[in-house]
């Protein structure tokens, strides 16, 4: 075969040593070997593979393809820029392959940026075909153990050849008597002669020397000084002038040279002074240092380092070296600045160590405090967002005294102590507020208080402190600036956990720092779990205690409850929207746990990776709202006019106010109208009649902080509220059956199902009459299954009746005896959260009642005048005596009817009151409520109330006991009158007719009386057709 070049002859010689290496065949006159080689060689003349593709080398190694055990196809690959396959980089760094990763960052840039043999350049088709290879080859690389070996680099062999023994060979040079001294420069011996002491002064202010110096220094030259540093190279002299710093720290340092100007030797003149006018003044021991070295030190402690020279820190006070002096200032003016530096110093040296206590990096034991409550336990997230946000203050607060650090260091221009205080103006005046803010809410509360009762004592202090400042006006805008801003980062965990709480209802608070706890012993699922789930911790600030509010139905907030000699507040800017965190996180938890539709389509749009947290959505209407200032002129002018206008009339409506008072002052009413344009509500609180301004309140100050909560935060929590608590009532109505169970409530207890009751209960009535035994509990409970069934078969296995004990002596009385029923009906959960048991009780009541007026009204409609027989058939010897007894006996039946016709006025009077006046209309409004309703807890609300309305409108309340009495004598005297008239003439006297007469009339006039006198008050205007209708039936008796 005929080769036409290297490149050919070279690709034979390596496809002879393929197939010897794959198969295994040495002999090159072997047939098979022949066959091999022709196969191979047609293969990579002539193949339609295509080169290889850098894109996709980089794709695949990117995306990790050939992760698995197994290739199934080709690994796509990629190319590979100066960042080399960053994607599998970070797939390693993800699962933890930190020294895999590296190692595969490293050694596949060099092997990119390495030539290879008979290529040109780096990164070309042979690298790329390279590590296509080893990626066809590979198997499984992050499921590898891989440990990279070290490489030994072969060293260069030196050259040491002697190139000057080979050029100088055959040549004759004079090397002189010594040989082996080495050359000298010239330049160097000329100048020997100018070489000089190397000051060490290192204040960085230009000094003048004087006469009186250099003469000094002649002298000086004369005597036998010691040694000095001498340097060979003159820049080097200059770098060790600059840089090297006279040890002033030591005792008995060495004097700088400085000017004998009197600007420049104050101190020496004040002294001097001092001498000659004090005759026991006794110089003291000085310590000398710069002005440079004091404003260094000054930098050094107000960025947190804890040793100096000047300054010296004692159990975290910092105080004033008393010997530290210099030559241009009187030691008491000195000692005056420092100790102003210190006490921010001190200040600075604080919060640093509280930052270092949190981030858990202090290098000392921190004493008793704050901060080492309980060793074992990190720091609650409240403090640690604090900690943040100073952190962030004090890295730019560092960079700032680095940058006049570095400027000092060059001494391009004159930097004197006054010039930097004076820069470093705004930021003390900053770090004075930090460090009131950190006395205040963290460093005065006691050691073993609650985290709950820190985290509330810290934001109400930085709440109140942005409402202190921002009461001052422009004066204060940096201070309020600072503390929103440190607000903003401490107040994210509260934030974080409202924010979990109702979107995915699940109270994460492992430190227990937030305001409302979870009681763990009452599970989601219990009925109770609406009213003793949550406990709300009111923080006395007056007496430093905690107090528990149980959070029951209302939901309403602790400080609602406090009295006047115990202010009780808790996180002050949750206040307004409390009620609606706490009905939005119940209700998302409830919804967590129930199996409707609802729940899944919120749980996935909760869960959405899309959905901003209340924290970013705060912070964003916070920009947009600080955004919104810049606006065009053609806004700007509109906005004006409406102020104008605005203004005019708030003027006008506080003038009106202000004359109230007999106040005539239009000025007065200008600034006032201004003040209180920007609330909202304004108009509202001065329209709506009286108008009284809590001065102890926080709602006359900061109006900007509170506009900027009622914009940016209050919305999107009443946003959550009103979708978390929709949801919830839309999953009970239509899941279930809410308002079908409230619909059986009044069904059976109310006896809204006429038909139905009436089967069960006209069945007791019958029995009562007959004189039959009716309290068996199988002969009650199959009347009620069998009525209910009929009608409504869905509800006959929840009712159920049981009887219960009563006291012997209400027996005599026999409307009493149906006092023994009890109904119920068994409610699911979570329905059993609105029907409780203590509503059933109530219902209870009801129901009894309409029992013992249906039963008075039933005796009394089912009497007969067939019942009334003649009289028995006497012997002769008594007809004489019964023609005198006819008349009276007449008379009686008479007497008798007309007081049943009383009777059943009485009853059906009282009958039609209550089933219509009270529970009709009642319910109506009940329905319409129930269906306005927008949280469960409103819902239950409006339950209650009901429940009350017709507790109290049917006379059961203890209050009006009295009228109940007189109403259960009728009653009472309803029954004895129709067991009397079944008895038949003769059976009872004369003598009864006229006390039950007697009786009932006292009862009736009675009620007659107590009503109107209510109905006249007025406090009861639904008494008054039940008082009409008595009225009536007592005039006409």
């Amino acid at each position: 075969m005929a080769h036409w070049t290297a490149f050919e002859k070279e690709t034979e010689r390596e496809t002879k040593r393929l197939i010897r290496c794959i198969g295994g065949v040495e002999d090159e006159e072997d047939q098979n070997f022949q066959l091999a080689q022709k196969f191979a060689w047609t293969n990579f003349r002539f193949h339609r593979f295509l080169d290889v593709d850098s894109h996709k080398v980089q794709r695949s190694l990117s995306g990790l393809e050939m992760s698995g055990s197994n290739i199934s196809k080709p690994p796509v690959l990629h190319t590979m820029r100066s960042a080399v396959f960053p994607r599998i980089y970070e797939k390693l760094m993800i699962h933890s392959d930190v020294s895999k990763a590296e190692s595969w960052k490293r050694l596949t840039e060099e092997f990119l940026n390495s030539p290879l043999p008979n290529t040109e350049g780096i990164k070309s088709d042979a690298h790329y075909s390279a590590l296509s290879l080893l990626l066809f080859l590979s198997d499984s690389p992050l499921n590898t153990d891989f440990t990279e070996r070290p490489r030994l680099k072969e060293a260069e062999d030196e050259d040491r050849f002697d190139w000057a023994k080979y050029l100088m060979e055959g040549e004759d040079v004079d090397i002189g008597p010594y040989p082996d001294t080495p050359d000298w420069s010239e330049e160097e011996s000329e100048d020997g002669d100018s070489q000089q002491p190397i000051s060490r002064e290192d204040s960085g202010i230009q000094c003048d020397r004087t006469p009186q110096e250099d003469q000094d220094n002649n002298n000086n030259n004369n005597k036998a000084a010691p040694v000095a540093w001498t340097v060979g190279e003159p820049a080097a002299r200059v770098w060790l002038e600059q840089h090297v710093v006279t040890p002033y720290w030591v005792p008995h340092a060495p004097r700088f040279p400085h000017s004998l100007h009197l600007h420049s030797n104050l101190l020496n003149v004040w002294d001097q002074h001092l001498y000659n006018t004090d005759p026991l003044y006794l110089p003291e021991e000085k310590s000398f240092v710069t002005e440079t070295q004091v404003i260094r030190e000054t930098l050094w402690l107000l960025s947190g380092v804890k040793k100096h020279f000047i300054f010296q820190l004692h159990d975290g006070k910092v105080s004033v070296r008393s010997n530290v002096v210099v030559t241009h200032l009187t030691s008491n003016c000195l000692r005056s600045v420092l100790e102003h530096i210190a006490v921010f110093g001190q200040a600075v040296s604080r919060l640093q160590r509280f930052i270092d206590e949190v981030t858990g990096h202090s290098s000392e034991p921190s004493p008793p405090g704050p901060g080492s409550k309980k060793g074992s336990e990190p720091p609650f997230r409240t403090y640690q967002a604090f900690v943040w946000a100073l952190n962030k203050y004090f890295t730019g607060f560092k960079e700032e005294l680095t940058t006049i650090e570095r400027e000092v260091i060059c001494n391009d221009e004159t930097v004197t102590l006054s010039a930097v205080l004076n820069r470093l103006d705004p930021h003390l005046a900053q770090i004075k507020v930090l460090h009131k803010v950190f006395c205040t809410g963290v460093a005065e509360v006691p050691p073993e208080t609650p985290n709950v009762v820190r985290a509330s004592h810290l934001l109400n202090t930085l709440y109140k402190a942005i409402i202190e400042y921002d009461s001052g006006g422009e004066a204060s805008e940096q201070a309020v600036a600072l503390l929103f801003s440190l607000w903003t980062e401490t107040v994210r965990p509260y934030l974080e956990i409202v924010d979990e709480w109702i979107v995915h209802g699940h109270l994460f608070d492992p430190a227990k720092e937030f305001i409302i706890q979870r009681n763990k012993d009452v599970p989601v699922n219990h009925r109770d779990f609406w009213y003793a789930t949550y406990t709300l911790y009111s923080v006395s600030e007056t007496v430093e205690n905690e107090e528990k509010l149980n959070d029951a139905a209302s939901g309403s907030s602790g400080g609602e409850q406090a009295s006047g000699s115990r202010q009780l507040t808790m996180v002050s800017f949750l206040k307004p929207v409390l009620k609606q965190i706490i009905m939005a996180g119940k209700s998302m938890q409830l919804l967590k746990n129930l199996d409707c539709k609802e729940t899944q389509e919120s749980g996935r749009s909760s869960r959405d990776a899309e959905r901003k947290s209340l924290y970013t959505l705060f912070l964003e209407s916070v920009q947009s709202r600080l955004c919104s200032r810049d606006e065009s002129p053609v806004d700007a002018v509109t906005e004006q006019q409406a102020t104008r206008r605005s203004l005019i009339k708030m003027q006008s409506i506080i003038s009106q106010h202000l004359e109230m008072q007999d106040v005539h002052d239009p000025l007065l009413a200008i600034n006032f109208a201004r003040l209180y344009l920007e609330q909202s509500d304004f108009h509202e609180r001065f329209s709506g009649g009286d108008f009284n301004v809590d001065r102890s309140s926080q709602s006359v100050t900061c109006q900007t902080f509170e506009l900027t909560l009622r914009s940016c935060l209050y919305p999107h929590i009443q946003r959550r509220y009103v979708e978390c608590c929709g949801n919830l009532m839309k999953t009970l109505k239509k899941d279930y059956r809410l308002l079908g169970y409230l619909q059986a409530m009044r069904n059976y207890f109310l006896l809204e199902a006429g038909d139905t009751m009436y089967d069960f209960y006209t069945a007791i009535f019958d029995k009562v009459q007959e004189k039959e035994s009716w309290q068996q509990l199988s002969f009650l409970n199959g009347q009620l299954q069998e009525a209910v069934g009929q009608r409504h078969p869905e509800d006959s296995s929840r009712l159920s009746i049981f009887l219960e004990t009563i006291d012997p002596a209400r027996k005599k009385h026999p409307v009493n005896n149906l006092e023994v029923l009890t109904l119920g009906y068994k409610v699911p959960w979570p329905v059993d959260i609105v029907i409780s048991s203590e509503c059933q009780k109530i219902y209870n009541q009801v129901f009894l009642l309409l029992l013992q007026i249906k039963w008075a009204k039933y005796s009394l409609d089912t009497l007969r005048f067939s019942d009334f027989t003649d009289v028995t058939k006497k012997p002769e010897e008594a007809l004489a005596e019964e023609v005198r007894v006819k008349e009276p006996v007449n008379q009686q039946i008479h007497r008798m009817c007309l007081l049943r016709v009383k009777l059943m006025h009485f009853v059906n009077s009282l009958h039609n009151y209550i089933m219509t006046r009270i529970l009709h209309s009642t319910g109506l409004e009940f329905q319409h409520q129930v269906q306005e309703a927008k949280d469960l807890d409103q819902l239950i609300k409006i339950h209650y109330r009901y429940l009350a309305t017709i507790h109290d409108r049917c006379l059961l309340r203890e209050k009006v006991s009295f009228v109940k009495e007189a109403i259960m004598k009728v009653l009472n005297l309803v029954l004895i009158f129709s067991e009397r008239w079944q008895a038949g003439f003769g059976a009872w006297k004369i003598e009864s007719i006229d006390k039950m007469e007697s009786d009932f009339k006292n009862c009736h006039m009675f009620l007659v009386t107590i009503l109107n006198k209510a109905v006249c008050r007025g406090s009861f205007p639904h008494l008054e057709s039940l008082a009409l209708s008595l009225m009536a039936g007592f005039e006409q008796c």
